[in-house]
């Protein structure tokens, strides 16, 4: 993690950092995320009461809220630790608009004024506001006594695909065009326009999944020197024999077509490994790559160790991480590194290493 924030600095030296941590640090660990991003600028996440543990264990570098506020509840929570909400509708103006009529003080004499973010829609039709109300917005925003600063951000849908229909270079356009004048820092790059959009100016960069050490596209997570943070490991729990034409697993939807030497890996998708990954998907025995066979089932899965007659009950099996990058994983299982990071489940034993 340290790693791959320090690739994230050198490539927009002049930018501060926020470190996104939603999804439980995308499944690696919220206080292991704590640790690893410590040199970052600020924390980026979704959920209010994992915020709150960041506070409570000691982070008081700024937070912004990505999502905002949901409810009225959330917004008196973000005044009282410092929290950055991102001002995307209607609904959360109206919530900081009723925040304002009570004071930014609050009865215990504590500011209460906070620091927000405006989104703009620039064509990604997720969150924001239009283009044409962005100033409409910012004026209101501005006129707020509960609101401290105000800086702006949008989100680029493409920024690893210079083939798609709508690029940066036009979000960009566009958001220039209708916050132009307006007094705010920016935020603008995710992991691939970090990555990829270079001479971009930002006064923030929001690196999400290259911080854990997997590609946004756009090249392999290594060509871009980023390391996996996250190994999922196991191990072999047994060796069987199968004979030309026998069946392997639900379903049968393996045949073996020569005698084989397959072993049973005690992983499967109740772990968090994709049901959907086919025979052929890569894994690693003893450090040697392999072959993923059959259906994966709730706490198995099947590999070929015809090649490894090394191999046997205890040998060491990664999934994914050290040795094999997870976007290979991922692509065989036709989706992506940040599912699969994203899907490990509670009964996972974690091991914090570093």
């Amino acid at each position: 993690m340290q790693s791959n924030l320090r690739v994230a600095r050198s490539a927009m030296p002049d930018c501060k950092i926020w470190a996104v941590v939603k999804a439980d640090a995308y499944g690696h660990g919220l206080m292991a995320a704590l640790r690893g991003f410590a040199e970052a600028d600020g924390l980026s996440l979704i959920e209010l009461d994992r915020a709150l543990e960041l506070r409570a264990q000691g982070w008081h570098k700024p937070i912004m809220m990505m999502e905002g506020m949901f409810e009225a509840a959330d917004l008196a929570q973000m005044q009282a630790h410092q929290l950055q909400p991102v001002i995307h509708n209607d609904e959360q103006l109206a919530m900081l608009a009723a925040a304002s009529h009570a004071g930014p003080e609050g009865t215990d004499g504590i500011d209460k004024a906070i620091d927000v973010h405006l989104k703009v829609n620039t064509g990604m039709n997720r969150l924001g506001f239009a283009p044409g109300r962005v100033r409409e917005i910012y004026e209101q925003l501005a006129a707020m006594p509960v609101v401290r600063s105000i800086a702006l951000l949008t989100h680029f849908a493409n920024a690893e695909n210079p083939q798609a229909p709508l690029l940066p270079s036009t979000q960009l356009a566009l958001f220039k065009t209708c916050t132009e004048g307006l007094k705010a820092e920016l935020s603008l790059c995710n992991s691939a326009a970090v990555l990829l959009q270079h001479n971009m100016h930002s006064d923030w960069s929001r690196p999400g999944v290259m911080l854990y050490g997997a590609s946004p596209g756009g090249g392999s997570a290594a060509s871009f020197g980023l390391k996996p943070a996250m190994s999922l490991e196991s191990q072999l729990i047994s060796v069987q024999s199968l004979q030309k034409g026998d069946y392997l697993g639900y379903g049968s939807s393996f045949q073996a077509e020569q005698a084989m030497r397959i072993g049973t890996v005690a992983c499967g998708y109740a772990d968090g490994y994709p049901r959907h990954a086919p025979t052929g998907t890569p894994i690693l025995v003893n450090g040697k790559r392999t072959r993923v066979l059959g259906r994966v089932s709730m706490d198995m899965l099947s590999v070929d160790l015809t090649d490894l007659p090394e191999a046997g009950v205890g040998s060491r099996v990664v999934l994914w991480g050290e040795g094999l990058p997870i976007d290979e994983v991922a692509e065989a299982a036709a989706t992506i590194g940040y599912e699969l990071m994203c899907a490990i489940t509670p009964r996972v034993r974690r091991e914090v290493r570093g």
